[in-house]
């Protein structure tokens, strides 16, 4: 089954030409199916990009998908054009005025990790955000800093600053693998990292439930559940697409910043060669499972999501 995606949205375009598949709202509105309805809480300054790599990942499923694009209310993009915001975004607190709920959220990472968490100018409305979660959304998905946030936000776990910036691409140890979200995994994975903060396993794992499913001694733990909140946290990227590292290597080589060539990345570590995209099937693999675990366990009826589950 498709994505249910708006024609003039870019990834529609994008994802049809890869082979992807997408449908127009017309012709989802005359299937009698109820579409699992996704979120995107976008935080990523180039909000198509972001979207479409995730658009990508949960419109690769049996299932019909309904994606819905959601930004903070406060914080304008200076990214991307007001046009694209204005047709295809919704503020959060129209969402939530509306009292929709979602079957999952995906709350993505952004480039603030050098702030403490409560100097984020919309820290106080992601906080309403992660609250809302309990009671509207079936299961959330935080992803890099998103993921980090609510480590903090419900259990006080704090992010370490690191000497130098995890970046490139490293193996991690499949430390859980009857775990339902890894369904079809190998026994280690590689996986795309950019960030200069990292969570630590010895904090997580003073939190009774709180379960590292994926995780390296090199770069720290990856995925983690957090049952108790139905959600997951990656602090890493399966999203990324095959050149996001080379662009960000790039960038910051043209603006005189301080970088190491992104390890495993390109063949030979020669950032004058094509780099190679070896961990797309399992990136697909994982938000599958995710969105079969959300079909298998979500109401059929959208009103009785949150019903009794706040955590």
């Amino acid at each position: 089954m498709p994505i249910r995606l708006p024609e003039t949205l870019p990834a529609y375009e994008i994802l049809d030409h890869e082979g992807v598949m997408v449908m127009g709202e017309g012709r989802a509105a005359r299937q009698d199916i109820r579409p699992l309805r996704i979120g995107l809480l976008n935080l990523m300054p180039m909000k198509i990009t972001t979207e479409t790599q995730f658009a990508r990942l949960i419109g690769a499923t049996p299932l019909q998908i309904d994606l819905s694009l959601i930004r903070m209310s406060e914080h304008q993009s200076r990214h991307t054009a007001p046009e694209h915001m204005e047709t295809f975004y919704r503020t959060f607190a129209e969402v939530e005025a509306a009292g929709e709920r979602f079957d999952g959220l995906i709350i993505t990472g952004a480039p603030i990790e050098h702030l403490d968490f409560e100097d984020v100018t919309y820290w106080d409305e992601l906080t309403r955000v992660f609250a809302w979660t309990q009671t509207h959304v079936h299961s959330t998905f935080g992803v890099c800093w998103g993921g980090m946030a609510m480590a903090w936000h419900f259990y006080g776990l704090p992010k370490y600053m690191l000497d130098r910036k995890a970046f490139g691409c490293f193996r991690q140890r499949v430390l859980a693998p009857t775990s339902p979200y890894l369904r079809g995994f190998s026994d280690d994975v590689l996986i795309p990292v950019s960030r200069w903060t990292e969570m630590r396993q010895a904090d997580l794992a003073r939190v009774d439930g709180l379960r590292t499913l994926i995780g390296s001694d090199e770069v720290g733990p990856c995925l983690v559940e957090d049952p108790a909140h139905r959600a997951l946290w990656i602090f890493n990227h399966f999203e990324y697409d095959s050149e996001t590292l080379k662009k960000e290597y790039d960038r910051d080589i043209a603006n005189g910043t301080p970088i190491n060539v992104p390890l495993n990345y390109y063949p030979e570590n020669d950032p004058a060669r094509v780099p190679l995209n070896r961990w797309r099937s399992h990136a697909h693999l994982l938000y599958g499972n995710w969105i079969n675990e959300i079909y298998q366990s979500t109401p059929y009826d959208l009103a009785d999501i949150g019903k009794g589950q706040a955590g």
